[in-house]
């Protein structure tokens, strides 16, 4: 069955993938708020299901009369930072919510950020305290979700790093985008080891799992706001940089010095790095992992990058140009795991 369905962010990397995914069900009926229509790919924009809305979170009362009449409606929009950055994230988002007709909307999906939370999926004070002007506005509003009136529809998503984008034709993420740059200090990294670990999504695991969502309404009687992590299994920051050694072809050091937070400290302070509080706070934090987590598969969709292999892969990193590999090297990424198992 077919549903109308508001989006904002849809410019965006993770707003391409979800409008992609769910315009190709002809039933549903997209409505997709974008601030500048020439940053949605061309194809999308053109599909006979799928009216884009020039405009903006900032003025989205214009659209009072419509969003009265939507069933799910998909708040991706967010200001990354400056003077804009509570107006968007919280006021402008709240008066999203507060438009919509509780008694016609089935659910809500609004993005948020796991970096805001803490290893057991609640918030985390540092976020509220010294967060950066985006993670601080995401911490807010999470303390007003469980008041809004829309509240029982609200599916809280927190994605972790997200990848997505670049060699693909969508918009590349902040993180795709960096990768490359941290292949090129391999010929470093290869001697390093460091205590973290973290989880990875690409973006269209993420839209598989709002489609999903989407076409499977929460039961009436469970009461939201839903909370609801989005990434793969932990990785470690030594089993990345195993994958990413064997992926290149590069030698793993025969020794590896291990990076502690505070030698990390003594370089800052020696090269005069400047870093802000919340840079700090994660240095020492180490571990940004939560339990529980969801991915693609979590609801048997096939997931299209599962893997750190995968993430250089979709990030157009070439492989080992030899395709030789040392006899006593992990021969694949999963091997490479197995040999660096994650710390419990």
């Amino acid at each position: 069955m077919g549903k109308r369905i508001f989006i904002t962010g849809g410019s965006g990397c993770i707003g391409h993938y979800v409008i992609e995914q769910l315009a190709a069900n002809p039933a549903h009926e997209l409505f997709v708020l974008v601030r500048d229509r020439a940053k949605l790919r061309a194809d999308l924009a053109d599909l006979a299901n799928v009216t884009v809305l020039q405009g903006d979170l900032k003025r989205i009362h214009q659209f009072a009369d419509l969003l009265k009449t939507v069933q799910v409606a998909i708040a991706i929009a967010t200001a990354w930072g400056g003077a804009d950055t509570f107006d968007v994230n919280v006021v402008k988002t709240q008066a999203l919510m507060e438009l919509l007709d509780p008694q016609v909307c089935e659910q809500v999906l609004y993005f948020s950020t796991a970096s805001i939370l803490n290893r057991d999926g609640q918030l985390l004070k540092e976020a509220g305290q010294i967060g950066t002007d985006y993670i601080r506005t995401k911490y807010d509003f999470a303390q007003r979700l469980g008041k809004l009136a829309i509240a029982p529809k609200i599916t809280c998503l927190y994605p972790t790093l997200v990848l997505g984008g670049g060699p693909d034709g969508n918009p590349a993420s902040h993180l795709t985008g960096g990768i490359a740059e941290v292949v090129n200090y391999l010929p470093l990294l290869r001697w390093l080891r460091a205590d973290g670990s973290f989880h990875f999504i690409h973006a269209y695991d993420i839209a598989q799992v709002v489609t999903h969502l989407v076409e499977t309404p929460p039961d009436p009687g469970d009461r939201g706001p839903r909370h609801l992590v989005l990434g793969n299994d932990p990785l470690t920051v030594d089993q990345a940089i195993a994958a990413l050694c064997t992926y290149r072809g590069v030698q793993r050091g025969w020794f590896t010095i291990p990076l502690s937070f505070a030698l990390a400290n003594v370089l800052i302070d020696w090269f005069k790095v400047q870093l802000a509080p919340w840079d700090r706070f994660c240095m020492a934090y180490r571990h940004f992992t939560y339990s529980p987590h969801v991915s693609a598969a979590t609801y048997g969709r096939s997931p299209h990058c599962p893997r750190f292999e995968d993430v250089l892969r979709l990030s157009g990193i070439a492989p080992d140009p030899t395709g030789n590999l040392p006899a006593d090297r992990p021969q694949t990424v999963a091997d490479a795991a197995i040999a660096a198992p994650p710390e419990p």
